[in-house]
């Protein structure tokens, strides 16, 4: 029973520290990919003095060939153009600083899936003008909704306020509330012909064929057009990027918590193992065995046991994260708005942590062997003469 006992405690903490690592893979590939496919994309490609106030006379020049020559680019799956200005948002029930993309539908859903994030309305319609997008947290923040009227103020590029009147065409919703809040969408011929920049735009925004052709793919447009500033999205949302590198390491800390509890679980059934032992290991001591050789009993056993227990884990945990990497984890009711103002989806697939297996595996090795060396000890510390007498 107490063989068992350091089995499944074994398997339980292999099996814990393995999900930990493959529910934050999962959360942090899920926020990665939300960030390419649903937000910023693969790279985009700026003015190099745009990003800087986001001045809207920071045009691509010749926008048009540029994107002609990256149509010729085998790696590129979609892209989209956007002209961008910020301004004010405002309507009878307040105001609010926003982000206004001018953007062409048809480009747009192949980037962003923004017509897969609308909630109420049925998205643009081209024979009317002046119709927005704005974000469901916006919407309700403002009070808003299909069908109302709304007044967007900004700079043209004259630097001249202008303000238009506009209409609610949809409401959208996506895993990112604060990116909905500060972003409002429009049609990019209308806000072109406010600000007066014809078919220019500020902003072209590419997704790739493989997430691993990103760096190759950024070098070669950086050799094409060395007077543009080329980003991935590692630029775009260095929040994303440190947050995968924070929850590296806040995995690794919970881990070590759980090999804590399990190291305590070893050293609690070890000793009374070599307790309960005591008349039968004076009996060896007494016949000859040294000390040395007590103190490899007790470590071989725990290493055994160590052993037996780990397949039990790793199969266990193979099995779970097989099973929910297909049907994911639906955290929903733990708080959407919560996880939404983290830019994380409700639903989470963890990923089998793979690359990081052999090194959780040592680390519980290490764990089994540092647990039972106080245990051993105590077997050390035995008296043969003593141990005959109980």
């Amino acid at each position: 029973m107490r063989s068992l006992v350091i089995i499944l405690s074994v398997a339980v903490g292999l099996f814990a520290g393995i999900m930990i690592l493959a529910l934050y893979k999962g959360m942090m590939q899920g926020r990665i990919k939300t960030v390419i496919y649903a937000e910023a994309g693969h790279l985009q490609i700026h003015d190099s003095n745009f990003k800087k106030d986001y001045e809207p006379i920071f045009i691509i020049k010749d926008g048009d060939k540029k994107v002609a020559a990256l149509k010729k680019y085998a790696s590129i799956k979609a892209l989209a153009t956007r002209t961008i200005t910020m301004g004010m948002l405002s309507t009878t029930t307040g105001s609010a600083g926003v982000q206004i993309n001018g953007i062409q539908p048809n480009e747009e859903r192949f980037v962003s899936q923004l017509n897969q994030k609308i909630k109420i309305g049925q998205g643009f319609n081209s024979k009317k003008h002046n119709q927005v997008f704005i974000g469901m947290k916006l919407a309700k923040k403002m009070k808003l909704n299909v069908g109302n009227k709304l007044v967007l103020t900004f700079t043209d590029t004259g630097s001249n306020m202008v303000a238009a009147a506009f209409r609610i065409a949809a409401v959208f919703e996506s895993d990112n509330a604060p990116l909905d809040e500060r972003n409002v969408y429009v049609l990019q011929g209308d806000l072109n012909e406010i600000l007066g920049i014809g078919t220019q735009f500020h902003e072209i925004a590419i997704i790739l064929k493989q997430d691993e052709l990103l760096a190759t793919t950024q070098e070669k447009m950086n050799k094409q057009f060395p007077d543009l500033l080329i980003e991935n999205w590692e630029n775009i949302s260095p929040e994303t990027y440190l947050m995968v590198e924070t929850v590296n390491v806040t995995s690794y800390i919970i881990m070590c918590i759980i090999l804590f509890a399990l190291a305590f679980g070893i050293i609690n059934t070890m000793l009374m193992a070599v307790l309960e032992r005591t008349k039968e290991m004076g009996m060896m001591m007494a016949l000859g065995m040294n000390k040395f050789k007590m103190f490899t009993l007790v470590l071989l056993e725990t290493f055994f046991l160590t052993i037996a227990g780990m397949p039990v884990g790793l199969f266990a945990s193979w099995l779970v994260i097989n099973y929910y990497s297909i049907h994911g984890l639906n955290w929903e009711r733990m708080g959407k708005e919560l996880m939404s103002s983290f830019g994380f989806g409700t639903t989470i697939y963890p990923a089998y942590p793979t690359e990081k297996i052999v090194m959780t595996i040592v680390f519980v090795f290490i764990t089994a062997i540092l647990s039972c060396i106080y245990p051993a000890i105590k077997a050390l510390q035995l008296n043969p003469v003593d141990s005959l007498r109980k």
